[in-house]
């Protein structure tokens, strides 16, 4: 047990330190976690206003983990783009809403034209951009990457770097190998689902598994916004 202890606390090297892979790695599942509990806490409360109940549907974007990776990536990309160089806070605002709707409006042309769904549609929406953004959740999406920028990855950073070197990379690898093998299952499904739509038959025994395990039923439940187009 000591020596265990010895492995995972001894070692004084600083992790994940900088602007690295692991470090944002870390910052990606963390905020696809934010991200997917903010839309399942703000559907809850829409259906509260309406209706005074509470109902609690998933919004994940993985069919096992709480996660919804559009936030993590969306995350991870402002980070980089903001502090690959010095600039003015009032950037980070406008930067930020232009880079956001364009993060979010090609996100749903990718998985249209990959998958053949849709997980939202802002046709009916003020502003709305193709039905794929809007200028307001542009201007909300600048003003969360002001606050990302300038508040909750300056401390998020120095939390990470603060776990023992070794712990954080048994940390980093044991969540690097499920999460990715989640996502790729997860992707993976929702392919096979549009082409299963448009009456493609299954060429691989793995598309046979999908079709078997992971059938339009199966998907719904996790992907409860999921439209195919």
């Amino acid at each position: 047990m000591k020596k265990i202890k010895n492995y995972l606390f001894k070692n004084k090297e600083t992790f994940a330190k900088g602007l690295c892979f692991k470090k944002m790695f870390l910052i990606f599942v963390l905020f696809s976690w934010f991200g997917c509990v903010y839309e399942e806490v703000l559907m809850m409360s829409v259906d509260y206003i309406k209706d005074g109940t509470f109902n609690f549907v998933t919004k994940r974007g993985l069919l096992y983990f709480e996660l919804s990776p559009i936030y993590g990536f969306g995350a991870c990309l402002m980070i980089i783009i903001m502090l690959r160089k010095p600039r003015k806070k009032s950037e980070y605002f406008w930067l930020g809403a232009l880079l956001g709707g364009a993060f979010e409006y090609s996100v749903s042309y990718l998985q249209q034209m990959f998958t053949g769904t849709t997980s939202w549609n802002y046709s009916h929406h003020f502003l709305n951009i193709g039905g794929r953004t809007t200028i307001p959740f542009m201007l909300f999406w600048g003003l969360m990457c002001y606050i990302l920028i300038t508040k909750l990855y300056p401390f998020f950073s120095k939390e990470i770097e603060k776990i023992p070197y070794n712990l954080g990379n048994i940390i980093y690898y044991i969540l690097l190998i499920v999460i990715s093998l989640d996502m790729f299952l997860s992707f993976s499904a929702c392919i096979r689902m549009g082409l299963r739509d448009k009456g493609y038959k299954p060429l691989t025994e793995y598309g046979q598994f999908l079709d078997k395990y992971y059938n339009n039923a199966r998907m719904k439940k996790s992907y409860t916004n999921m439209v195919i187009k």
